[in-house]
């Protein structure tokens, strides 16, 4: 049994989520309240000394964080983890791209819109990540434009590290109209079974 320490709101904590529930992995989930500063207590950063979610105790007592090796650590020796060195690294290689070159962008906008209601003094900000994520957002496009999913034809762990803020990017103020086959990959993935919606507010 995994115990999860995280918020349903958060992309990040959503990826794990998803991955276990397509896996049917028995976990308990642990709500975590970042707002309230509860990843800064002595006993969070015990299990995780950058204070953050989403953190993974194992059966045997030690802590996984990072969502994106979390996922590989899961996903191994599963269909969601290709076995070939080379498809592994393309997951990599898009989970790269995730946090590097979307994540600060998309779910940063986010971030400040839903959880923080865009206050005044973030305005700015939240305006300047538009650009950054529009661009991470072409990129996706044109290669969904060829490829069923991420890897092809087979759903992998880069498709999930990718559909959790994309999905919800609008929230960040991105309009995904002008991405059609990001769209059309969001559906597709939806239908994967053992696929779970993200939580709109927490319990």
């Amino acid at each position: 049994m995994y115990k999860v320490f995280g918020d349903m709101l958060s992309g990040n904590c959503y990826k794990i989520k998803l991955l276990m529930q397509f896996l049917d992995i028995p976990h308990e989930w642990t709500h975590v309240d970042i707002l309230a500063r509860e990843t800064h207590t002595t006993d969070f950063e015990r299990m995780n000394p950058n204070a953050r979610i989403p953190v993974v105790e194992l059966a045997d007592g030690r802590y996984l964080w990072e969502s994106n090796a979390i996922l590989n650590y899961l996903a191994d020796g599963t269909e969601f983890l290709p076995q070939d060195s080379y498809s592994r690294a393309k997951v990599l290689q898009w989970q790269f791209f995730e946090q590097y070159s979307h994540e600060p962008y998309i779910a940063t906008a986010r971030y400040i819109n839903k959880y923080l209601g865009l206050p005044k003094e973030r305005e700015a900000e939240y305006h300047a990540k538009q650009t950054g994520g529009h661009k991470a957002l072409a990129v996706m496009d044109k290669h969904l434009a060829e490829n069923t999913f991420f890897l092809g034809a087979q759903t992998t762990i880069a498709d999930i590290s990718l559909y959790a803020y994309t999905h919800v990017a609008e929230e960040g103020g991105f309009d995904l109209a002008g991405y059609p086959h990001i769209q059309r990959w969001l559906k597709e993935f939806e239908a994967v079974p053992g696929y779970i919606k993200m939580a709109r507010e927490n319990a």
